[in-house]
């Protein structure tokens, strides 16, 4: 334990201390990444089919590239290539066991970096694997990452702007499932697909009503608020879907799509182009806010004063900051930014409402909100790996019922994003540092 000494106003001197042991849970993480780069090793590696090769699509035909710098396909030994990502996973490994096994707590920027090889070897490794005998576009599977990111994104978002202000929010599900509703509903009576997107925040905004009515307004318990909310969001949206749009989906349920706008030049990048220049206004809007959001919460007097009420509420009080007023504005910011993520699961994608179509996004979203930190630009890297899991489940599935190669089954596949969130979660979840005042009521006294 090191510490630094100041002195206070009346000249006593004062000892801060800082903690610079290792925790007792520090092998916790290495044995994690052990296990699972052993399991890749033997699974991926050394049970893979002998004398199959992996391809991987690189550039296309349009892209610019030019000398052809870029390979179109780069096609490998499935087994050869899957038992070395193998290995370098265990080598990271073996790191974090060297550093972590110190009497110094690890740095986050080196736990963080060796965590991340870790993670793409052993990825790499899963994927060159599965991918046995056949081939997979990687541009195609970013651009499609990003697009199942927009709800994850914009609904962690929605969680960062209110529990930063100290107001717990589980009800992302029902924020996404009424944008959802209400950009579908409003786009079709209008014949507009601009006005369904319009529609979007302002309908969700009435979902973070109900909740900073109730838990700012009335102190009732957050979680409890949220729970309810996400199952009245269903029971009301499947009401209106089985009794108004299904009868008349022309008017009220026509599925309509958000036109894609392509930057020139930017979009025939190879591999990342069309990911993220080839993408319709909401994949924009999901940037722009991320660093609005950003340099808003940390670097103004605003995002002073939000974090101030949710870490200090009576502090914040006593120097004229209004903090349930602050609340109720987050809240309904928050929602409002949901909805916009709910717009992408219908007018986005180009699909008509459906019953309950969230399926989970909301929570996942959560999830994404606790591993990024509070902070949108965590939020938006780890709504991109859940998106990730997602794209890549989606993709394999199509793969499964093909001849040859490695066969994974469905459900299975179902499983994978719920499964990366809960791994994900479940690793960070007890070193994630809450806003201190986050779910706890502020009564004026």
């Amino acid at each position: 334990m090191s510490a630094t000494t100041r002195l206070a106003s009346d000249d006593a001197v004062v000892q801060k201390a800082v903690v610079d042991e290792r925790p007792s849970t520090w092998w916790h993480l290495p044995l994690t990444t052990t296990i699972l780069g052993v399991l890749g090793l033997i699974f991926f590696g050394l049970r893979g089919i002998p004398g199959a090769s992996s391809t991987y699509g690189i550039a296309r035909e349009k892209d610019l590239n030019p000398l052809g710098i870029l390979p179109e396909q780069v096609t490998v030994p499935s087994m050869a290539a899957s038992i070395v990502l193998a290995v370098i996973a265990l080598l990271a490994s073996a790191a974090l066991w060297a550093l972590q096994s110190r009497p110094h707590r690890l740095r986050p920027a080196i736990r963080n970096t060796l965590v991340g090889i870790f993670a793409v070897a052993w990825v790499l490794s899963f994927m060159t694997w599965v991918i046995s005998e056949r081939s997979l576009s990687v541009g195609t599977l970013l651009q499609s990452t990003v697009i199942l990111a927009v709800p994850l994104a914009f609904g962690a978002l929605s969680g960062v702007l209110s529990e930063r202000a100290g107001v717990i929010n589980i009800a992302i599900e029902g924020q996404l499932l009424f944008g959802a509703f209400g950009a579908a509903l409003v786009g079709s009576l209008l014949g507009n697909v601009w006005a369904g997107l319009i529609a979007a925040p302002l309908v969700a905004v009435l979902m973070g009503a109900l909740l900073a009515l109730f838990a700012v307004g009335y102190q009732v318990q957050q979680i409890i608020v949220g729970v309810v909310l996400n199952v009245f969001a269903v029971g009301i949206t499947s009401f209106f879907f089985g009794s108004v749009m299904s009868a008349n989906p022309g008017m009220f349920n026509s599925p309509m799509r958000l036109p894609t706008l392509r930057i020139p030049l930017l979009a025939d990048i190879p591999l990342i182009g069309s990911a993220l220049f080839e993408q319709n206004i909401l994949v924009y809007l999901m940037w722009v806010i991320v660093v609005v959001l950003t340099i808003a919460l940390f670097r103004t007097r605003w995002g002073l004063r939000v974090r101030a009420v949710g870490e200090h509420p009576r502090a914040a009080d006593t120097v004229g900051i209004k903090v349930n007023p602050t609340r109720w504005s987050n809240v309904l910011l928050g929602s409002a930014v949901a909805g916009l993520g709910g717009a992408m699961l219908t007018i986005g994608t180009g699909v008509a409402f459906g019953e309950d179509m969230s399926a989970g996004k909301g929570y996942i979203a959560l999830a994404a909100m606790i591993l990024g930190r509070y902070h949108p630009v965590g939020a938006l890297l780890a709504a991109l790996t859940f998106a990730f899991a997602d794209s890549l489940q989606l993709r394999l599935g199509t793969m499964s019922a093909a001849e040859g190669g490695v066969s994974i089954p469905g459900d299975f596949l179902l499983m994978l994003p719920y499964v990366v969130a809960l791994f994900a979660v479940a690793g960070v979840v007890g070193r994630v540092r809450v806003p201190a005042a986050d779910g706890i009521p502020y009564v004026k006294q």
